[in-house]
């Protein structure tokens, strides 16, 4: 989710338009990052990697996830590529801070890899694909620079599996403004879904295909949902871009945001999001 900068990015100036990356880079996104980890979020790979492998962590974000993949693959080379500089900045730090010398962090596009060909022996990406209108090409790099036999892992959200529940009202065409958003970005808001075949066409070999939830039911996780949900979709800059774009009326969206506000006192309040994942293998 973090390896393309956007509209949503330019906290400063909501008027230019980049169009790559939905989710910007606000304090209520962070701590929705550094919740993940490689545990929660690549429970499908981890039992593939080895250690002494090299591995790509493309969209690496703040490196929370990273920080996990690194000490599977110890002591082999972690190298996480992101857009963003301050992503790779508070990478970097956390790699340091942990004691992770196998791990480094630099500024990369995955439309145009800073490798060589065959350098890989795995790749890593989550929730990157679904931002990048260009996926075949994102694809095909990642292809690029594995080794044959390489591993590549792919994980994206399947909007139209998300749910909160109870329903309340007419909440739920909040997820459609949400998917309408992305796509307006150039994303893929089913990406998660769409794997096996992306893979397949690239030229992947026995791809393995898979879904899972991200969970919010605790009352925290309830609580964390909330404040997610409230500070990022209902905040002012999306809203706005919302307006702008015509996906929604102010008035609709206050009204949704008040719905949000009830969800939370709901004793049955449960939310989840849905990921797709995949793995393909590189021929040799």
């Amino acid at each position: 989710m973090n390896s393309m900068r956007g509209e949503m990015s330019k906290q400063d100036n909501p008027d230019m338009h980049d169009q790559r990356y939905t989710m910007g880079y606000s304090e209520e996104f962070q701590l929705l990052l550094r919740r993940r980890s490689a545990a929660n979020t690549a429970a499908h790979f981890l039992p593939l990697l080895k250690p002494g492998m090299r591995l790509l962590d493309v969209g690496c974000g703040p490196g929370s996830i990273s920080m996990g993949l690194a000490d599977v693959v110890a002591p082999g080379d972690l190298i996480g590529i992101d857009m963003e500089e301050t992503q790779i900045s508070l990478a970097n730090a956390a790699a340091s801070a942990g004691g992770h010398s196998n791990a480094r962090f630099q500024v990369g596009d995955a439309l145009n890899l800073p490798f060589e060909d065959n350098s890989f022996d795995a790749v890593h990406s989550h929730a990157v694909l679904m931002h990048i209108p260009d996926v075949s090409g994102a694809a095909a790099e990642m292809f690029r620079v594995l080794k044959p036999g390489g591993l590549l892992s792919c994980r994206d959200v399947i909007l139209s599996s998300c749910f909160f529940e109870p329903r309340l009202d007419d909440y739920s065409k909040a997820w459609d403004v949400f998917g309408r958003l992305l796509a307006a970005n150039g994303g893929h808001p089913e990406m998660g879904k769409e794997f096996k075949g992306l893979l397949h066409s690239t030229g992947f070999a026995d791809v393995a295909a898979s879904a899972s939830f991200e969970c919010f039911s605790s009352r925290d996780d309830v609580e964390f949902f909330y404040s997610f949900v409230k500070g990022w979709f209902f905040g002012d800059q999306t809203v706005a871009a919302a307006v702008k774009l015509g996906l929604a009326s102010a008035a609709e969206l206050g009204r949704w945001s008040d719905q949000m506000d009830q969800w939370r006192t709901e004793a049955a309040a449960f939310a989840a999001i849905s990921w797709g994942e995949a793995i393909g293998v590189k021929p040799e």
